[in-house]
C-alpha cells in the first residue's frame, strides 16, 4: 500500500559538547543554536528535537539541572520566535516538566518511559505528545553486548507494553509515537532486521518515528565516517517511508525533505 501521509521532518538540535555527529564548542551559544533551529524551520522541518544530554554509545549521565540549563534558553527563544513544534530528547521527568512549561510540545524518551517513574505522569499532566523508544541497556553500556531471543518480537512487545502503560497513565492514543530505536542496544543484524520489518510497527496503528540519520549502522556497513553518510541516511529514510513510517528524525533537513516530498507527491498524484 502506498504511503500517502505527508512526511514529518524532525530536525536534530543537540545542545551538547559530545554528541556523535554534531557536538561542538558552540553548544552553549544560544544565538548560534537559535539560528541553526530557524534555518531548519526555513528548510522544511516540522519539529525541532532539542537534546541537552548526549545519547551516543558510551555517553555519560548528566544531572537534570545541567540538562535544564542547556536546553531552557533555546526552548524559550525558539518558542518566542516560532510556532514550530518543539520536542525535547530527555528521560528525566524534571527536565520534561521544565521544557513543557517553557513551551515544548513533545517528550522524546529514549527509555520508553522506563527511566524515570515520574515521567509518564508529567507528560500526561501537560497533555503533551510522547515518543516511546526501545532501548536495551543505557547509552553508556547499550552497545557492549546486545542480545535478543527474537529481536522483532522483543522490540514490538516492549513498545506494545509501554503503549498500554501510557494509555493507562492518561496519555491519549493520538499523542503516542513509537520508535524502534535503531542503534540503541542493537547489533548490525538487529538494525537491518528492524528496517526490513517496519511495516510491523506501522501496523500497530500508531505513528512511527525513525532515527537513522548518520548512525553507525551506516558507517559499519559502508565504512564511512560520520561526515559522509548523507546519501545512505536518505536511502534509509526513503525505505522507511515506503513502509509507512511518518516521522523522520534527521540532521540533514533540506535533503531529506526534498527526497521524501518527491515520493509523497508521486504517491498522492
Amino acid at each position: 500500500m502506498l504511503n500517502t501521509t505527508k512526511p514529518v521532518i524532525m530536525g536534530i538540535l543537540n545542545i551538547t559538547p559530545d554528541s556523535f555527529s554534531d557536538g561542538n564548542e558552540n553548544f552553549a551559544n544560544t544565538e548560534f543554536q537559535l539560528d541553526k533551529a530557524m534555518t531548519m524551520v526555513k528548510n522544511g522541518a516540522d519539529i525541532i528535537d532539542i537534546g541537552g544530554e548526549s545519547t551516543r554509545p558510551g555517553a555519560e549521565y548528566i544531572p537534570a539541572d545541567v540538562e535544564i540549563s542547556r536546553i531552557l534558553p533555546i526552548i524559550t527563544d525558539l518558542r518566542a520566535k516560532s510556532t514550530i513544534k518543539i520536542s525535547v530528547d530527555t528521560n528525566k521527568a524534571a527536565v520534561a516538566d521544565a521544557a513543557l512549561t517553557a513551551g515544548a510540545n513533545i517528550i522524546n524518551d529514549i527509555t520508553g518511559l522506563t527511566g524515570d517513574p515520574a515521567m509518564l505522569a508529567t507528560i500526561a499532566r501537560h497533555k503533551a505528545e510522547v515518543v516511546i523508544m526501545h532501548m536495551q541497556g543505557t547509552p553508556k553500556n547499550m552497545q557492549q553486548a546486545p542480545a535478543y531471543k527474537d529481536t522483532l518480537s522483543d522490540v514490538l512487545a516492549f513498545l506494545d507494553s509501554q503503549y498500554h502503560k501510557a494509555i493507562a497513565g492518561g496519555i491519549e492514543k493520538e499523542k503516542i509515537i513509537l520508535d524502534p530505536g535503531f542503534g540503541f542496544g542493537k547489533r548490525q543484524e538487529d538494525n537491518f532486521l528492524l528496517m526490513k520489518n517496519l511495516d510491523k510497527f506501522v501496523a500497530t496503528g500508531q505513528r512511527v518515528l525513525i532515527g537513522v540519520s548518520r548512525k553507525s549502522m551506516i558507517g559499519n556497513a559502508l565504512k564511512l565516517p560520520v561526515t559522509d553518510r548523507l546519501e545512505a541516511s536518505i536511502a534509509l529514510a526513503v525505505m522507511s517511508y515506503l513502509q509507512g513510517a511518518q516521522i523522520f528524525r534527521v540532521h540533514d533537513v533540506t535533503a531529506t525533505r526534498r527526497a521524501l516530498d518527491m515520493i509523497y507527491m508521486v504517491n498522492t498524484h
